[in-house]
């Protein structure tokens, strides 16, 4: 099949989670299909991710894409007004559909077109009706979240009267537009069953299940097998990009609520932050709390680490950041929240904690007893090999694409 793939991110280097998912997803369906690649582009993208995207697919074409603080006001505006989600009308960009347009009169005919995020099922609707055929042309949508989530959970824990309500309409409008989506498209993927159901609850038929499918997100675990260090600090590491903000709120509620009731029984204990920063902000370390910001290898911190933390409030989807770490052999504490959508089970491959006491605890208690660390850690590689490993699980797609 001649194939067009649409993302909202590059997917490429691998260090955010729509990328993986994305990325192993190309190279699953470029071992069978002729693909074209057309995504937004970041300033911070490096060149080189073109030339490997490359490598997978027959051409890739990219698009910059730019946010500023006046322009999100204006989306914001606009969504107010017209009932479209802010988070959809942000993204909606005259180059990327004049791209589109380019790209299937270049490169078409296509087959199907399939929209990685929903963010991008706008732009795989209009690439259809730009095809000679559209009606035989199948539009695939990959859901790596049950969107609307995200503000509904961080409303819950908004104090502000105004930024609450806003957040609960921005959710209410993302459900509807998602749930009207999907139901355009010719099949959906999902990433969890949790995704899945909590659509269904605001609405989503089941009229047609085989339009529905579940494909969770999964990784290389061949090439992130990595050893601790020896005479390693007792390090506890959270790795995410601060500028989405289910991390940068779990972060905050870690560092005010939860790590002084670490340092009390591991006075020693580093914390260690590694991620991408919000643009222009920056976050001073503090005494026992250090902040890399962005790195292009992370490795020499998580060779150190103890314990990798996942403290998030909100969110939905998959957290990718547990499968690296299970990759990687690391321990891991987390929110319910934070490992939602996963194989994780308490005591056994994670240990799950939802207060800051009891958070502190299950951190303090893979810090001082390594053989319980050790056993944690052993258990999620072996989750992840057998559950989540893409050479494994991403024939689901060819169920897809049949």
């Amino acid at each position: 099949m001649r194939i067009l793939f649409l993302t909202q991110v590059l997917p490429y280097p691998l260090d955010a989670g729509p990328k993986i998912r994305a990325y192993y997803t190309l190279r699953h369906l470029a071992s069978q299909h002729e693909i074209v690649l057309l995504s937004f582009r970041r300033q911070a993208d490096p060149p080189e991710a073109i030339a490997k995207l490359s490598e997978i697919c027959r051409a890739v074409y990219a698009v910059p894409i730019r946010r500023s603080a006046l322009g999100d006001a204006w989306h914001g505006f606009l969504s107010l007004l017209n009932g479209e989600p802010f988070l959809i009308s942000r993204d909606r960009n005259i180059e990327m559909r004049q791209a589109v347009r380019w790209v299937v009169k270049e490169e078409g005919p296509f087959d199907a077109i399939h929209a990685d995020q929903l963010w991008m099922a706008p732009y795989a609707a209009f690439a259809r009706s730009q095809l000679p055929n559209p009606g035989q042309v199948r539009m695939i949508l990959d859901q790596h979240n049950a969107v609307f989530q995200i503000p509904r959970r961080m409303a819950q824990g908004e104090r502000n009267y105004l930024k609450r309500e806003i957040l609960k309409l921005e959710s209410r409008k993302l459900a509807k537009y998602e749930i009207r989506t999907c139901a355009e498209c010719d099949h959906v993927v999902f990433v969890s069953e949790q995704d899945q159901s909590a659509l269904r609850q605001y609405g989503l038929p089941e009229s047609i299940p085989s339009r529905q499918t579940v494909i969770p997100i999964s990784v290389d675990t061949e090439h992130l097998r990595m050893p601790m260090a020896k005479d390693a600090p007792p390090r506890v590491t959270f790795m995410g990009g601060l500028h989405w903000p289910p991390n940068a709120e779990g972060v905050e509620w870690f560092t005010k609520q939860v790590w002084s009731l670490v340092r009390t029984s591991v006075p020693e204990a580093i914390f260690t932050l590694i991620g991408k920063l919000p643009p222009g902000k920056s976050l001073k370390p503090r005494e026992s709390i250090e902040v890399t910001g962005y790195l292009n290898d992370p490795d020499p911190y998580l060779k150190e680490t103890r314990v990798f933390v996942v403290p998030l409030q909100s969110g939905g989807g998959m957290r990718v950041k547990i499968l690296d770490a299970w990759s990687r052999s690391l321990p891991v504490v987390s929110t319910t929240i934070g490992a939602e959508g996963l194989r994780a089970h308490h005591g056994k491959n994670i240990l799950l904690a939802d207060t800051p006491e009891e958070f502190a605890k299950a951190v303090n208690s893979l810090l001082l007893d390594s053989r319980l660390a050790a056993s944690i850690a052993s258990e999620g590689r072996s989750t992840v090999e057998t559950h989540y490993d893409w050479k494994r699980v991403y024939s689901l797609w060819d169920e897809v694409y049949g």
